[in-house]
């Protein structure tokens, strides 16, 4: 599978929301598998993001492997460090996490990356990830050993979001972080979408459906559901 990132400029510019289950590896019983995908294929999902925190390329291959079997739905690596790289994935977001000024997650792990990427086929899509505080310390706070962008103000989000954007990345992603008490503000959302260009991502922090709902209507192209399906995989039919 190919062209990706322009299958999701299509949807933007078609006003299609997309929807993507984010899966951590590290959290995944294999004998329970079948009926994850199972609930994925039943759900509204368009693509399915594979990432974690600490990640062994031989279960994310496995991983992978499996759900294609049973699982025609694009597959996108969401990396957290340049050892979670799977040339079985379709695309990887080639994360810079511009919200901070760890110059490790700006710019040496992708730098490190790039030996692997030249090995495989995967469609790399530049992203300008932002972290956005949330209520609690989440896990990409402590591994990144940066600090959130204050959800109050906005307008160093949004100069964030163009900044990224002026240096070519080709989504934005505005992340609360897994399992946030609080999910990306709406009039975040829509200040970001209303000035950028290229397609934004929201996740974190949303807890049901009308939190999917609420991010769509204030602009976000594509949001992301992890903890929540996690904790409950009937969570697009309650």
């Amino acid at each position: 599978m190919t062209n990706i990132y322009n299958q999701i400029l299509k949807s933007k510019i078609e006003n299609e929301k997309l929807l993507a289950i984010l899966l951590d590896p590290d959290k995944i019983v294999f004998n329970n598998l079948k009926i994850l995908i199972e609930k994925i294929n039943q759900s509204p999902a368009t693509h399915i993001f594979i990432g974690g925190s600490v990640v062994e390329n031989n279960i994310l291959d496995e991983l992978i492997s499996k759900i294609k079997v049973d699982c025609d739905l694009p597959i996108v690596l969401f990396p957290g460090n340049p050892s979670q790289i799977s040339n079985r994935a379709d695309a990887i977001l080639f994360l810079s996490l511009i919200s901070g000024r760890n110059p490790d997650f700006l710019i040496e792990h992708q730098v490190q990356a790039v030996p692997i990427l030249k090995q495989t086929d995967l469609e790399i899509i530049s992203t300008g990830y932002i972290l956005i505080e949330s209520g609690t310390e989440t896990a990409v706070e402590r591994v990144s050993k940066t600090k959130p962008l204050d959800r109050n103000n906005p307008e160093y989000i949004l100069q964030t979001a163009q900044a990224g954007e002026f240096l070519g990345n080709k989504l934005i992603y505005l992340e609360a972080g897994s399992g946030a008490k609080q999910a990306v503000p709406s009039e975040i959302i829509k200040l970001v979408s209303q000035n950028i260009e290229i397609p934004l991502i929201v996740g974190g922090g949303i807890i049901d459906l009308q939190g999917i709902q609420n991010a769509y209507d204030f602009g976000a192209d594509m949001v992301v559901i992890g903890t929540a399906f996690e904790r409950d995989i009937n969570f697009f039919h309650t």
